[in-house]
């Protein structure tokens, strides 16, 4: 069973993209990007993630 982010966690995704989680969907996430290290981008600095294709890095207290 895949971990489930909530809002304020930090999470890393996609050859190492981060961000932090705004908003949690049913499916999927919505993070304001943090890192990027790719040559994608992101319309403002934001994309969804589904949660079977990220990894929590550090969960908000």
């Amino acid at each position: 069973m895949t971990s489930i982010a909530d809002i304020g966690d930090e999470i890393i995704f996609k050859k190492g993209i981060t961000g932090i989680v705004e908003k949690v969907n049913e499916n999927s996430v919505i993070v304001n990007i943090t890192e990027n290290p790719t040559k994608d981008e992101y319309r403002g600095n934001r994309t969804v993630v589904a949660h079977k294709n990220y990894k929590i890095l550090n969960e908000k207290k």
